[in-house]
């Protein structure tokens, strides 16, 4: 953790000076951003902070309510003029709200981020927002046993079981520091991977049933509808990893999953060596080298699935392995 070289200051000045803080994670929420606020909700509450942490999704995903404090995950913001603290997010838009006028100090580890922060502290090279919360934190104050669960969760959901490109010496040193903070991590593999609901294997299974192979068995297609959504019961929680089922075939280089939903559809991209984050970009989307996602309006899912494999063959991304 030792290469950073953060704003120390000025984030301290922040912080200390604000009367209160809301932690902000992004739609759909994942480990990664649940984990990471909520390291840093306990970090803050420690130094006496009035704080909240709030997500604006309808629903929260079930695995990780073993979480400490995820009971605190509010619906909306209640504090008004606070100091805001964005983890994980990209862009403003996946917070679901404008925080107009508001302070943000921005938390992240995508490449795409937009920077939209009052103070940015963004690195793509890790593999973690809870890395880079990690490395911040740990400068201002001790790290709890509670935070380091919630970082060392969304480290191990984000480096999906350190089997990542992204995956290197420090990363494991990363672990072995919140391991030696009291993280078990037998538990929380346990708790990610053995508390999944019915209705997300039934949606696993109707995609898996329609699982295509394109361009010489070098893309992977997985898809669901609406109907077979509200027939399996599922809530986008639910669908949380199916695309890495695509990704991991042996002949497949890029694995895509489309979800249709009310706002249009949701794409995730998965890949091994190639870049689809220039795909994604380029679609008004973002994301990492080997993990990006888009949201289409306007398409239906037969028009989403030709418009991704046209661009994929237009811009010769299966032929761009990234170093």
């Amino acid at each position: 953790m030792g290469r950073y070289n953060f704003p120390l200051n000025e984030v301290k000045s922040m912080i200390e000076s604000a009367d209160t803080i809301t932690i902000m994670t992004h739609l759909h929420p994942d480990a990664d951003t649940l984990g990471t606020g909520l390291g840093i909700y306990h970090f803050l509450l420690k130094m006496g902070k009035r704080v909240e942490i709030v997500n604006l999704s309808e629903s929260l995903p079930h695995t990780l309510r073993f979480l400490p404090y995820f009971h605190r995950i509010k619906a909306k913001i209640e504090f008004e003029k606070s100091l805001v603290i964005s983890c994980d997010c990209g862009t403003l838009s996946r917070l679901g709200t404008t925080l107009n006028g508001r302070e943000i100090l921005n938390i992240d580890h995508h490449v795409s981020n937009t920077m939209y922060g009052s103070v940015n502290i963004v690195d793509a090279k890790a593999i973690s927002a809870s890395q880079v919360a990690y490395g911040l934190f740990s400068q201002l104050g001790d790290i709890s046993k509670e935070s380091a669960i919630c970082f060392y969760t969304a480290l191990l959901s984000d480096s999906c079981y350190f089997t990542t490109n992204l995956v290197n010496q420090e990363v494991f040193g990363f672990a072995q520091s919140l391991i030696a903070l009291g993280v078990d991590p037998a538990y929380v593999a346990k708790e990610l991977t053995q508390k999944r609901s019915l209705s997300s294997i039934r949606i696993l299974a109707k995609a898996l049933s329609q699982f295509t192979l394109l361009l010489d068995a070098r893309v992977g297609l997985l898809w669901v509808d609406k109907s077979q959504m509200k027939e399996s019961g599922a809530t986008m929680v639910d669908i949380e990893g199916i695309v890495e089922y695509a990704r991991s075939l042996a002949s497949v280089e890029i694995g895509i999953f489309l979800i249709e939903f009310e706002e249009g559809i949701r794409v995730s991209l998965r890949s091994k060596e190639v870049d689809v984050s220039t795909l994604a970009a380029a679609l008004g989307g973002g994301g990492h080298p080997f993990a990006s996602g888009i949201i289409l309006r306007d398409l239906s899912l037969e028009e989403s699935k030709e418009m991704l494999l046209e661009n994929i063959k237009k811009k010769g991304i299966l032929d761009e392995k990234t170093k």
